[in-house]
């Protein structure tokens, strides 16, 4: 055996032994909600699609319409010849609901994170970033070649702390966070954070991957309490409530300008697919005019969590923690055998010790399904990790 293919195998060796190994499973989905594996069809609890976007027959269509106008591909860089037009229409259309000047769509989310920290922070800078942000954000956050500090999870008083310790030391200073935290569906005080940051003359970035469309009335996380929050960097997906595919900063005319130049995961990436870029237009189209579909993934997020006599679901994400990984298969396993697909996350996605059942809920869910998990919930799966 090749020393690569001995490598390989005895890190998935490891991997198995932990039970952390994870393999692809194909999955066909069927209506929004419904997901077919192995010839059984289960209802999701697992899909982020929060509105059901991405099978709306209008998003649909203006993705066909795009592809059939503009083909499959841009065919390069938005700098060489793949600035299309449906792309500047999209920025305008984020920046317009996020409150901003100007807006800057990127190939993914991963891909907008990995690009904007680098360019807002470098070496004789200093980053702060809440300890459960994404991956993608800590991503950013060490191709700076900068400092780092990771403050406990939604802890105002820490930020300040670490500000007043280290802010004087570094020229620029930028704080990072979710703005809707995906594993524990928990939001970010990000009015308190902005505020802080205004202070401390330090700079708030929000990852809103899962605020969009979903909170704030569909405007995002900084729109939580009624009126914008002064959040200067924007970030977020079209992948989840949207729909589709890309990622997006909204911010200032010259942050947007930069980024053009200097992010080189916009510089040096093919531009989004047209059909991303319309169907996103689209999605905007039915997040913006129908409040009612909006609020309705929160509203059967907090029917589940009222059943279980847990707190308020602040978003559409319910954790239900259960400990370690050999649990959080067996209760996906039994809910699977009830007719559920509910996905178990494990570390090194959570902490070691919180393996969970993570809970998304969608416009699409029947109320009669959420009663029904909810007390297999009860009656089973959290009687078992007491």
């Amino acid at each position: 055996m090749h020393s690569l293919d001995e490598f390989a195998t005895a890190k998935l060796t490891e991997l198995e032994s932990n039970q952390l190994r994870r393999s692809l499973v194909d999955s066909t989905r069927v209506g929004g909600i419904w997901v077919e594996r192995d010839g059984k069809r289960l209802l999701s609890f697992s899909c982020n699609d929060y509105l059901n976007l991405s099978q709306h027959p209008a998003v649909i269509e203006a993705a066909i319409a795009a592809t059939r106008q503009h083909g499959v591909g841009s065919g390069a860089s938005r700098l060489v010849t793949g600035n299309y037009p449906l792309l500047g229409e999209l920025e305008a259309r984020l920046a317009a609901l996020k409150g901003t000047e100007a807006a800057c769509v990127f190939g993914s989310g991963y891909l907008a994170n990995a690009g904007i920290i680098p360019v807002l922070a470098g070496r004789g800078d200093l980053v702060l970033i809440d300890e459960l942000a994404h991956a993608c954000l800590f991503a950013g956050t060490q191709l700076t070649r900068g400092a780092s500090h990771i403050f406990r999870h939604n802890d105002v008083a820490h930020v300040e702390e670490l500000l007043t310790a280290h802010r004087a030391n570094y020229k620029r200073v930028l704080i990072v966070t979710d703005g809707v935290f995906s594993m524990d569906g928990d939001l970010a005080p990000v009015a308190e954070l902005a505020d802080l940051a205004r202070r401390h003359d330090a700079w708030l970035m929000t990852d809103d991957a899962h605020g969009l469309g979903v909170i704030g009335g569909g405007r995002g996380s900084s729109f939580a309490g009624g009126d914008r929050a002064d959040v200067p960097l924007q970030m977020g997906t079209l992948s989840k409530a949207v729909g589709g595919y890309g990622g997006y900063l909204c911010a200032s005319r010259p942050v947007v300008e930069l980024m053009r130049n200097r992010a080189r995961t916009f510089v040096y990436s093919t531009a989004l697919p047209p059909a991303s870029a319309a169907a996103a237009l689209a999605a905007l189209d039915l997040i913006t005019g129908d409040p009612a579909l909006v609020a309705r993934p929160l509203a059967k997020a907090r029917a589940f969590t009222r059943a279980l006599n847990l707190p308020d679901a602040q978003s559409p994400i319910v954790p239900v923690i259960v400990g370690d990984a050999s649990a959080a298969l067996d209760a996906s396993a039994l809910l699977q055998d009830e007719g559920f697909l509910v996905v178990p996350i494990r570390p090194p996605t959570v902490p070691a010790g919180t393996a969970r059942l993570r809970f998304a809920f969608t416009a699409g869910h029947p109320d009669e399904a959420i009663e029904r998990i909810a007390a297999l919930v009860r009656e089973q799966v959290m009687a078992e990790s007491r």
